[in-house]
């Protein structure tokens, strides 16, 4: 009596388990209509059905040194119901399908590396956070006021020479209290927030008129930010040295709060406001004597 009393439960069970499974079954079936599937591409953001045949007109900024050719804007045509969201996917998918010569950086699509930066539209961006506008042609170049290595790939060497120049690594003058790591409060931690997630994408330093013609001795909204974020760092030793090597006509005080940096930084950083913080410091301390 026992066991067909647990034969009947468990048969009980496994029949609600079937009724459920095929509910779940006969939804996905109606979600994968024809017209629930149009309604999903309409809310898709940059992307049209296939039937639409939406052909994105993007003109590239082009050149080659070992041509010999002045540089160009190339014109190619995407059919973005074959193609991503991202004006990187764009990018991809014309030097996989059309063009192999086609010189980009790209590294993680994911907004994290800071490769793909450059100047879209007037705007200078990372490639893999902006999103295709579908009803409008689209301008690329490199990053503005660079030298150029080939097509959309800037010499970035300068920057990496004035970030260098700010040695953005911790300083200490004296091992951790317990001999193991170097602590800091919760309240100190959250001075770092806004500086440590810069990706050094330059697009900020690049927006910057005053990084334009000064980039051999202005050291940039990017890289100042980075030298702040360890100015501000209570864990660091070394804040006086930082400032004095900051107290520069043209390394700092070229700066003229045009606030281009914070407009287009994509990470939405805010380096005019850690620039203006270090120009305080240093002011205060020259009024207190101590530079």
């Amino acid at each position: 009596m026992i066991q067909s009393i647990k034969y009947l439960k468990n048969a009980s069970i496994i029949n609600n388990n079937i009724n459920f499974n095929a509910r779940m079954i006969s939804s996905a079936v109606a979600s994968a209509t024809p017209e629930a599937a149009s309604s999903t591409q309409k809310r898709a953001p940059g992307i049209q059905g296939k039937s639409s045949g939406s052909i994105k007109t993007f003109k590239i900024y082009r050149w080659d040194p070992e041509s010999g050719k002045k540089p160009d804007l190339q014109e190619y045509k995407v059919n973005l119901a074959e193609c991503g969201p991202m004006v990187l996917d764009a990018l991809i998918k014309i030097k996989n399908e059309q063009d192999s010569t086609l010189t980009f950086r790209r590294s993680c699509r994911e907004g994290i590396c800071g490769s793909c930066s450059m100047n879209i539209d007037g705007v200078n961006t990372l490639a893999c956070l902006c999103y295709i506008e579908p009803n409008k042609e689209t301008k690329i170049y490199p990053l503005p006021h660079m030298f150029v290595v080939k097509d959309l790939v800037p010499d970035m060497q300068n920057f990496y020479d004035q970030y260098k120049s700010i040695e953005p690594w911790l300083k200490r003058k004296s091992p951790p209290a317990d001999g193991k790591e170097n602590l800091q409060t919760m309240e100190d931690r959250k001075k770092l927030d806004g500086m440590y997630e810069c990706i050094l994408c330059a697009c900020c330093s690049t927006a910057c008129p005053s990084y334009w013609w000064n980039a051999d001795k202005y050291l940039g909204p990017a890289v100042l930010q980075q030298a702040f974020r360890w100015i501000d760092d209570s864990r660091d030793e070394a804040t006086i040295e930082r400032l004095k090597s900051l107290d520069d006509t043209f390394k700092l005080f070229r700066c003229h709060t045009i606030m281009n940096c914070s407009k287009t930084c994509p990470k939405h950083l805010n380096p005019g406001k850690a620039i203006a913080k270090i120009k305080n410091r240093i002011i205060t301390m020259h009024q207190k004597g101590q530079l």
